[in-house]
């Protein structure tokens, strides 16, 4: 999330010193600024706060948001459940192994930020054999 992709205001906060230290620390790993790791962690605790169940983890491509307690990002059981017309039947038969409040968790997450979740769906419907190979040769079929 960069600050100047989204409207600001600048408030005075008081935080306890060992949540400033933390964020600090976060902030020289990432090798980012303070007030960028702050606004992450905000942004990411008041959409868990919003939408219980669902979490914020690290991948290859970002931080994404997921269903607590498993590795499935939202977008990926929002992309099956459009895919099969909505239907919650087939959706909890495909997610056998998931809880219909994890589910739910994700489809709430999707009503509540759907843009995000669309957009993560549209990058992966991007992906083609073509796009693969030229992005990650490595991974390629033709490989020699």
């Amino acid at each position: 999330m960069r600050a100047e992709n989204m409207n600001t205001v600048q408030k005075s906060l008081r935080v306890p010193v060992e949540v400033s230290q933390a964020i600090e620390e976060m902030a020289e790993t990432s090798r980012r600024d303070f007030s960028s790791v702050a606004n992450e962690l905000l942004t990411e605790a008041v959409k868990m706060r919003r939408c219980p169940g669902v979490t914020f983890g690290d991948g290859p491509a970002g931080r994404r948001a997921r269903i607590a307690g498993t590795g499935l990002e939202v977008w990926e059981v929002v992309a099956a459940y459009k895919a099969m017309g909505q239907d919650w039947r087939r959706l909890q038969a495909l997610y056998a192994w998931l809880t219909e409040s994890q589910l739910r968790a994700a489809l709430g997450y999707y009503t509540a930020y759907p843009e995000e979740v669309e957009r993560h769906i549209a990058r992966n419907e991007g992906w083609t054999s073509e796009s693969l190979a030229q992005k990650h040769p490595s991974l390629s079929a033709n490989r020699q």
